[in-house]
């Protein structure tokens, strides 16, 4: 699910890259739960209960994105 995950500590953002739908930045986000996050068993079981719709996210708007419908 997760391809790679980055934490920018001066600005408080998760930056998230999956593997079918691109990056995306989390804000506000503590430390410890990008910690936590590299620390889980899994990493998409974590996203999905400790991440996912509790933060302010946005998708990469320097995503290039293919295909007829772009």
């Amino acid at each position: 699910m997760i391809e790679r995950a980055a934490f920018q500590e001066d600005a408080k953002t998760l930056v998230l890259s999956f593997y079918q739908s691109g990056r995306y930045f989390y804000y506000d986000v503590p430390d410890m739960i990008f910690d936590q996050l590299c620390k889980a068993e899994s990493a998409g079981t974590f996203f999905n209960q400790e991440i996912k719709g509790r933060y302010r996210c946005r998708r990469d708007p320097e995503r290039r994105r293919f295909g007829p419908n772009t």
